[in-house]
């Protein structure tokens, strides 16, 4: 009997041995659950990072601190122009012998810029010259004659009152002697004509010479060597009207469009900034010099000429400028820190307030600000901006104090 039951003890140990334990089963159920709660934290993860690890790129503008004591009125647009701009012609039709005008040369009033063919002068002058010689020497001779009809005069009166000669002699001798002093009077008139005459060639020799009216800067040559000028413009022919442009430097002003709107806002002598677009980065100071009295009906404006405090060098005609009218210097109780100046593309509403966002050291800092008055596509602000600064111009929405972000560019 006991070895009947050992063939059967050795097949419930092999099924034993064939069997899962407990553990492990529940071991191995468990293993799925952990792999899938693993792969979400992985998502989750690589989910934050991409919403708040990655930094944002945004775009930035400079800051910039307006003019301390005055603030801006009115901002306009014009152009250097002088008060003194003239291009020089010949007074009379002739053909250009030479010119000496260059651009850019600085010329002193009377200095000689071209001259002229003058050879059709010269034989005029020369002309006039000879007849006054003529009418001279007319004039001496018959000065002569009369000096000796005078000297028949008093012989034949004293002969008539000896009897020895008529009286129509006496008369004959008188008649001669007036007669010449008429023909004096003559030559005197013809003589002065001649001179006349000869100071007209002279002028139209003199007018061969085309000389600068006042000191200026060349800033146009308009003629060169061998062509025709007129002070009549020949319409469709290839005669010049003008030998060259000249502008006074010391007359430079800015001339600008004020629209009929804002015109209340400036007055005589008022305080003004101009930028030049070829220099932004430097203010020239100027007053305002007058306004212009009439309105453009076409465009509503009036124009306003703005005048240098101090000219310069790099300023010249037909610029363009920016012109910043400033307003009365504020009361001292008044007077706090100026205002910054930002695009008003940087402004943010958040809650009821404005704010801006500043760019430091690869992160933005909220600031609150306070508006002031806007200048067309910048604004004035108050509040902790400091000249120089960058402020975010164009980023993604919610932004928040003290992310990281990228600077564009």
């Amino acid at each position: 009997m006991p070895q009947a039951q050992e063939p059967e003890r050795a097949v419930r140990q092999d099924l034993a041995d064939l069997r899962i334990a407990e553990a492990d089963r529940r071991g191995r159920r468990r293993a799925p659950w952990r792999l899938l709660a693993l792969a979400a934290l992985l998502a989750l993860a690589g989910a934050g990072y991409w919403l708040y690890g990655r930094a944002p790129v945004v775009e930035v503008a400079q800051v910039r601190v307006a003019p301390a004591g005055r603030p801006a009125v009115l901002n306009a647009s014009g152009y250097v122009t002088p008060r003194r701009r003239a291009t020089i012609a010949a007074k009379i039709t002739g053909l250009v012998k030479e010119v000496f005008a260059e651009e850019g040369m600085r010329v002193h009033a009377g200095q000689v810029l071209a001259t002229l063919d003058d050879s059709d002068a010269q034989a005029r002058l020369l002309a006039a010259k000879a007849e006054q010689d003529a009418t001279a020497a007319t004039l001496a001779d018959l000065r002569v004659n009369l000096a000796n009809a005078e000297r028949d005069r008093r012989r034949f009166e004293e002969l008539w009152r000896d009897g020895a000669v008529s009286e129509e002699s006496v008369d004959r001798a008188r008649t001669a002697a007036e007669s010449l002093r008429a023909r004096i009077t003559l030559a005197n008139e013809q003589v002065r004509a001649a001179e006349a005459q000869t100071k007209v060639a002279a002028q139209d020799l003199e007018n061969t010479i085309i000389r600068a009216p006042f000191a200026g800067l060349v800033v146009s040559k308009d003629a060169q060597r061998g062509e025709m000028v007129s002070p009549i413009s020949a319409g469709g022919g290839f005669t010049r009207t003008g030998i060259a442009t000249i502008v006074d430097m010391t007359s430079l002003e800015i001339e600008v469009d004020v629209n009929e709107s804002s015109l209340a806002k400036v007055t005589p002598n008022q305080p003004v900034h101009a930028v030049l677009d070829a220099y932004p980065d430097w203010k020239a100071p100027g007053r305002v010099r007058t306004i212009i009295p009439t309105a453009d009906r076409q465009k509503a404006t009036v124009k306003v000429r703005v005048a240098f405090d101090r000219l310069d060098p790099r300023i010249l005609p037909d610029m363009g400028v920016k012109v910043t009218f400033l307003g009365a210097e504020p009361k001292a109780a008044r007077a706090g820190t100026p205002p910054a100046v930002v695009p008003r593309a940087a402004i943010r509403e958040e809650a009821g307030r404005h704010v801006v966002y500043v760019l430091r050291d690869g992160r933005v800092e909220r600031r609150v600000v306070r508006l002031g008055e806007a200048r067309g596509s910048e604004q004035d602000v108050t509040g902790p901006l400091a000249d120089g600064e960058q402020v975010v111009v164009n980023g993604p929405e919610g932004l928040r104090d003290g992310q990281r972000v990228q600077k564009k560019g």
